[in-house]
């Protein structure tokens, strides 16, 4: 949960769920470019091209990570404002 004192503060995960979009897009424009060729009947690309098709999954699994870091801190400051909850 964000301060409302900071309204630009970040949370924690924030910018893992940012830099996993980003990543995850590129990849699929990797993707895209290297399977345009197969429906347009032209020459493939080289192999490493079918490697930068991996960073969409690379990007899900940074996404992935802030999200369960943002649960995570979301679940200590709730313990954190029950004064009684010993977990």
């Amino acid at each position: 949960m964000r301060d409302k004192t900071q309204p630009n503060s970040a949370a924690p995960g924030d910018r893992l769920i940012r830099a996993g979009v980003v990543v995850f897009f590129l990849g699929a424009v990797a993707t895209l470019v290297t399977v345009a060729p197969l429906f347009l009947g032209a020459d493939p690309f080289p192999t490493y091209m079918f490697g930068l098709s991996m960073l969409m999954a690379v990007g899900f699994l940074l996404a992935g990570a802030g999200v369960l870091r943002s649960v995570a801190a979301g679940r200590r400051q709730a313990r954190r404002a029950v004064p009684g909850a010993s977990r």
